[in-house]
């Protein structure tokens, strides 16, 4: 869902619905641009934090946090088009960090069911999607990132790099080395 206009001073928007690089950011309705960015990007970041934390509760706090931050930094982009980006790559931090703390551990449970999931959740997963899952969470964690951008949120190597903050050839070189991994397994 694009950001409307009306949530940027100037009217000024491209086709996609968010301003053109260099509109007036500073006037921005903080408020309404976060609530707008969590209506159009929020279930998409809970489900790319799921694929690398334990629980729902974990992903919902990661990406809770990545709009607070978001909020507190949202004056200072200047390319509001990026800011799903941004957001992104956020949540991948925060959830290398969580990971890191030792508070969850990949290895012990699937990364999207929870010990308390709701039946509903448990059977959408299929047997081959967790095999799947499983392959993924053995990967490194730049491999994975950037097979479940590219492939679960069907993001575009440019997006993935601006995500990562990486090079285009280094996105490209993940991506290989990940399904070359997935295959062999």
């Amino acid at each position: 869902m694009p950001v409307p206009a009306s949530a940027w001073p100037s009217g000024d928007v491209t086709a996609g619905g968010l301003p053109l690089a260099g509109a007036a950011v500073p006037n921005v309705d903080v408020d309404r641009f976060v609530a707008d960015m969590f209506r159009a990007e929020g279930v998409s970041l809970v489900r790319l934090a799921r694929l690398f934390v334990d629980d729902r509760n974990a992903a919902e706090d990661l990406v809770q946090e990545a709009f607070i931050r978001l909020a507190r930094s949202v004056r200072r982009i200047e390319d509001p088009a990026r800011a799903p980006a941004y957001l992104r790559s956020i949540v991948l931090n925060l959830a290398r960090d969580h990971n890191r703390r030792g508070l969850v551990s990949l290895r012990h449970r699937s990364p999207i069911i929870d010990v308390h999931a709701g039946v509903e959740e448990e059977f959408a997963v299929r047997e081959d999607q967790r095999q799947v899952l499983d392959a993924l969470r053995d990967l490194p964690a730049r491999q994975r990132a950037c097979l479940v951008l590219r492939y679960y949120d069907e993001l575009g190597i440019d997006d993935i790099a601006a995500t990562l903050g990486v090079s285009r050839n280094s996105v490209k070189t993940h991506l290989q080395r990940g399904l070359s991994a997935l295959e062999a397994t």
